[in-house]
């Protein structure tokens, strides 16, 4: 029974996911936001939703590891569905073909990644109102960073809308009116909030009859579940032809997740959250950090016109992260 639920929960989550997606396309080159800005902040706050539910409730069970594991896993996984969609397009060289403002989103997620690596070395008790100065600063990173992104994209995102709106004249999407895909994202988002937490849920009561630890479940089994939206909302999005959309939605997912750190701080009474997690998790904050870098690179790359062995990047990124999880199933 509780494999059905799972399984049940994962279909409606795949669905609304395809639509979150293509009523995300429609915002996208029908409103002056542009790929990037929808990707980055509407689909990528959509799609973590699941993450939102799944952190606190570990945090309201008294379960720091899963919280955190979550976050970070989560993260770490989307970094392997953006190199995983870019190595099976690789004809269409996904990196060469997004805006160059990607590369500020990619530099946020690292300077944030980086701040909770060195919370988990410095381990600090030091708390404001119950919450740990260290989520606290990593909250305070976030808003400024996605400000300042906001501010140096807002102008480039008039031209982008109109080379989206020409490039997907005969898009399938383009007969969706923007009011329509307004609404429809909202309901899809509702949907997948209560598909993807029941998708967590279920798995988390699977992971736990396998016997395996909190944080290698956290980091692992959680955030593949929680991840699948993201998945399915890039590969709708490349179907589409909107790469702006899909690196945007896993980028931004990334850093809405990184402040989720802070949300399950505010929640959990027993004082700051990272100082009350397992250590092992330095070892996925230090793979997010060193993930991201690569991404921020095949951004940063994907500026030039030719390339030798355009794939190697995405490769090395699938490795590192599969050398991580030997390490984090091992610690």
């Amino acid at each position: 029974m509780l494999f059905f639920v799972f399984a049940l929960a994962a279909i409606f989550t795949v669905i609304s996911a395809v639509k979150l997606s293509t009523y995300a396309d429609v915002i996208s080159f029908k409103s002056k936001w542009g790929g990037l800005m929808v990707g980055t902040i509407l689909l990528a706050g959509a799609t973590s939703l699941p993450e939102v539910t799944t952190s606190l409730t570990a945090v309201f069970l008294d379960n720091p590891d899963i919280a955190v594991g979550n976050v970070l896993g989560s993260n770490m996984f989307n970094l392997l569905i953006i190199a995983t969609f870019d190595l099976y397009y690789r004809k269409e060289k996904l990196f060469s073909r997004t805006d160059m403002s990607h590369a500020y989103t990619a530099s946020l997620g690292i300077m944030l990644s980086a701040l909770a690596l060195i919370a988990f070395f410095l381990r600090t008790d030091l708390a404001i109102l119950g919450i740990g100065v260290d989520s606290l600063f990593i909250l305070i990173t976030y808003i400024v960073g996605i400000s300042i992104i906001n501010r140096k994209t807002k102008e480039d995102a008039f031209a982008q809308t109109a080379a989206v709106n020409e490039e997907n004249q005969i898009s399938p999407s383009s007969a969706i009116s923007l009011k329509h895909a307004q609404f429809g994202f909202l309901i899809a988002a509702i949907v997948i909030l209560g598909s993807g937490s029941l998708l967590t849920i279920s798995g988390d009561e699977i992971a736990v009859q396998t016997g395996l630890g909190s944080s290698f479940i956290g980091s692992f089994l959680i955030a593949a579940s929680t991840s699948l939206p993201e998945a399915v909302a890039v590969l709708i999005a490349l179907q589409l032809q909107n790469h702006n959309l899909a690196l945007g939605s896993i980028l931004g997912s990334n850093l809405f997740n990184m402040i989720l750190l802070a949300i399950s701080d505010i929640a959990y009474f027993s004082g700051p959250i990272i100082a009350a997690s397992n250590q092992v998790h330095q070892i996925t904050a230090g793979a997010v950090t060193l993930l991201a870098a690569i991404v921020l690179f095949s951004v940063l790359r994907g500026r030039k016109q030719f390339f030798r062995l355009y794939t190697w990047p995405s490769v090395l990124l699938v490795v590192v992260y599969f050398i991580t999880s030997f390490f984090i199933f091992i610690a």
